[in-house]
């Protein structure tokens, strides 16, 4: 299972910051590999919220469909997306701070079938894919708004 987790500092509060996450159309605005995003059927941020995100992989866009199955303000968010060979799993904690927030991103990638065989070098290559997701999420939520 390929794995990365991050814990970025911002000074925006808590609820802005999650309000930002839960919106899932705005990766493509923090992380290099999604070509683009939006909303399925124009859902608005929720437990059941549906975004479609384009992949970048290996010179191919891979169709993404993440569903928000976790939504507690201004804490936690769990984003799930499965296609025939991955199952991605996006878990955010944010802690409110004196001057901001501390947000926890926590990814796992686990690959089934016959890709499983290529985990332990997928595995490196996803660290290196989300220190560039972190270093957007950095860059977005060092502003304040």
């Amino acid at each position: 299972m390929a794995h990365y987790r991050d814990t970025i500092t911002s000074p925006r509060g808590a609820e802005e910051v999650f309000d930002y996450m839960a919106k899932f159309s705005n990766v493509a605005e923090w992380d290099p590999t999604a070509a683009e995003a939006g909303p399925v059927d124009g859902n608005e941020p929720g437990e059941g919220a549906r975004f479609r995100v384009l992949v970048r992989w290996l010179g191919r866009e891979i169709p993404l469909e993440y569903t928000t199955t976790v939504y507690e303000p201004p804490t936690r968010l769990v984003l799930r997306a499965e296609n025939a060979t991955t199952v991605s799993e996006d878990t955010i904690t944010i802690e409110a701070r004196d001057h901001g927030c501390e947000m926890t991103y926590d990814a796992e990638l686990r690959l089934k079938g016959a890709m499983r065989l290529i985990d332990p070098i997928f595995g490196l290559a996803f660290r290196r894919l989300g220190a560039n997701a972190a270093a957007g999420l950095r860059r977005e939520l060092a502003a304040t708004s």
